[in-house]
């Protein structure tokens, strides 16, 4: 059995997918692997899924960009809400807005009054068009009332890639993992400007929320799940979905990814798929068809 995620060793997809895989293992009595496959914007990674039997044995991990993808970016090579069922919802989880320290920006604020300055001349990074650091920080703009330049990732660039365009300077300010994040944050090589969600992080504790830093409202958590080809059996998915929501409340599972800010996503298999399909509607408001990315 396969996992497969898009964004590169150290992620929080990967985070969840080894966590995950190791419970598999343990309640189907045989290896589950789990495949970094970063690339295309995290479009390289669903497109290697449909190329597998469609047998359950091959799962995509992924975050909300397989949700906002279906309505932000052009020329797909699949259809993200048709050749996908969605099988089953694993965490969420507070990004945290960093800036790279050259730029000198020291609060969101500060970040807010030089773009309505010169408008356009700071420039956000993203791990792809139509991903969650991309659609969460078009959000954030709209919320302060900004233009910013988007800078999305390379063809093959992970989101550690992205990470180190924000220290040296390649791009001004980015959404990242907090456990990526908290390093160079320490280091003084990105300096954090607010956590995303409207909790505040126990692992940043001295860094306000977007929505108390400048950005009132603001609430954008990063969420994660578990799509199947479409062509799946559904009785084969329901398996999947019963061994992964058996596998994810395991108590040393929620331990791992508690110690990386990740929560338990609490939807029943048919919650999640309404739940990926007004992610989508979210997506379009924020970014209206015909708007370029």
């Amino acid at each position: 059995m396969r996992l497969i995620e898009p964004f590169g060793a150290g992620g929080g997809p990967d985070i969840v997918a080894r966590a995950l895989a190791g419970a598999l293992a343990i309640s189907q009595g045989r290896p589950v692997e789990v495949v970094n496959h970063p690339g295309g914007g995290s479009t390289a990674a669903p497109a290697l899924v449909l190329k597998a039997p469609a047998d359950g044995e091959t799962l995509l991990i992924n975050t909300s960009a397989h949700a906002y993808s279906a309505v932000v970016v052009a020329d797909l090579p699949y259809d993200p809400l048709s050749d996908f069922v969605a099988v089953a919802p694993l965490t969420s989880q507070a990004y945290v807005l960093v800036a790279g320290a050259a730029t000198g920006f020291g609060s969101l604020a500060e970040l807010i009054a030089a773009a309505k300055a010169a408008p356009g001349s700071v420039r956000f990074g993203s791990t792809g068009v139509g991903t969650a650091t991309h659609i969460g920080t078009e959000e954030l703009n709209l919320a302060a009332g900004i233009g910013a330049r988007h800078a999305p990732a390379g063809p093959h660039d992970s989101l550690s890639d992205v990470v180190s365009n924000a220290i040296r300077g390649a791009i001004d300010y980015m959404m990242a993992p907090i456990s990526i994040a908290a390093g160079p944050i320490e280091a003084g090589d990105l300096v954090a400007l607010g956590i995303t969600t409207a909790q505040p992080s126990p692992t940043l504790p001295n860094v306000p929320t977007l929505a108390e830093a400048g950005a009132p409202g603001y609430d954008f958590p990063i969420w994660y799940g578990a799509w199947a080809h479409a062509a799946t059996p559904p009785a084969i998915v329901k398996r999947r979905a019963d061994s992964i929501a058996a596998a994810m409340s395991r108590p040393d599972v929620r331990d791992v990814l508690a110690r990386h800010g990740m929560l338990p996503m609490n939807l029943t298999s048919d919650e999640f798929v309404r739940f990926v399909i007004d992610e989508t509607h979210r997506a379009r408001r924020i970014i209206p068809a015909g708007r370029p990315a």
